[in-house]
């Protein structure tokens, strides 16, 4: 009889040990440990998925996909800077800028376009416009709400993002992926070059932005014509630019400018500058002030509303 009951006993034990030991540990994990331990299996990654092909080149974006996702997911469109170069950026290394887009339970979309070297201007703006019109072709597919689309970049980015969200067919940069004009619900400009023309000529030109115009006889043109700053008008979507205002590479005063413009025109924007702040290389408190203005940002325009299922990781 004691053989027996210390039988049961010891199943019992183990079925607490097997039972509560988890919820125990996670007790003990932060909200941000627990989403980070969780993220894999809330999410799927459909990587190097081709959206376009010029040149011999086959452009490539990845899916970050919420496996538990009810309704059609909020999007952000994102494209990775580096001066439009080969070798100056990747969307496999602005990755992780991606994970608070994800604590939100936004479907992401992380861009490749045709580098310099493969292709001068106006062509890195002309797949902008392609994975765009990508995302709402392929909406239906993978549950894509095409009311919330969220374009951002971050320098060289930031122009294809603002560009993939301000221009229109009339603008002569949709003939390789021709359709109906897309509407984004905001954007999300960290650093971006808004006037390119300023980057070739006068005391702000950069030798990224000479590269990327090289010696066409209509570089001026071109110039202008992939320049945020004069596609500016009333009803364009909500923009939120981050720039720090001791920024060496894309003057400060791109963002400035840009905000002054859309202010005239108005337009629903936000300026936050960070003092002293050069090109990125934030401190902490700065990257959880700049998230936090994000979130507020898009839940003003109600593109993301709080909700039980999200964590707390930008607070």
């Amino acid at each position: 009889m004691l053989k027996r009951y210390l039988h049961v006993a010891s199943i019992f034990v183990v079925f607490l040990v097997v039972t509560l030991l988890p919820n125990v540990m996670m007790a003990q994990l932060s909200e941000q440990a627990t989403w980070a331990m969780l993220i894999g299996d809330d999410y799927q990654i459909v990587p190097n998925i081709p959206y376009t092909t010029a040149n011999n080149y086959e452009a490539k974006l990845d899916l970050y996909l919420p496996n538990k996702a009810t309704a059609p997911s909020p999007v952000l469109v994102y494209f990775h800077g580096g001066g439009w170069r080969l070798g100056g950026g990747s969307k496999e290394l602005d990755s992780l800028l991606l994970l608070p887009y994800l604590e939100l339970g936004f479907a992401v979309v992380n861009v490749e376009y045709r580098p310099t070297q493969v292709s001068l201007a106006p062509a890195a703006v002309e797949d902008s416009r392609c994975a765009l019109r990508w995302v709402f072709n392929k909406a239906k597919e993978y549950k894509f709400d095409t009311t919330r689309i969220v374009v951002s970049g971050i320098s060289a980015g930031g122009n294809l993002a603002l560009n993939a969200a301000l221009l229109t067919p009339a603008a002569g940069l949709d003939t390789r992926c021709p359709g109906e004009e897309m509407k984004v619900a905001a954007v999300v400009s960290w650093l971006g070059i808004t006037d390119v023309y300023d980057q070739i000529e006068g005391p702000n030109k950069r030798n990224y932005a000479i590269a990327w115009l090289g010696s066409q006889s209509n570089r001026d043109e071109i110039a202008r014509r992939v320049s945020p700053i004069n596609h500016i008008r009333p009803g364009v979507p909500p923009i939120l630019t981050i720039h720090g205002d001791a920024d060496p590479v894309v003057p400060y005063s791109h963002a400035v400018r840009l905000h002054e413009a859309l202010k005239k025109a108005g337009v629903s924007n936000q300026l936050l500058t960070i003092p002293g702040g050069k090109h990125g290389g934030f401190t902490h408190p700065e990257l959880l002030k700049v998230l936090a203005t994000i979130r507020e940002f898009l839940t003003r325009h109600n593109v993301w509303k709080p909700n039980s299922a999200s964590a707390s990781a930008i607070k």
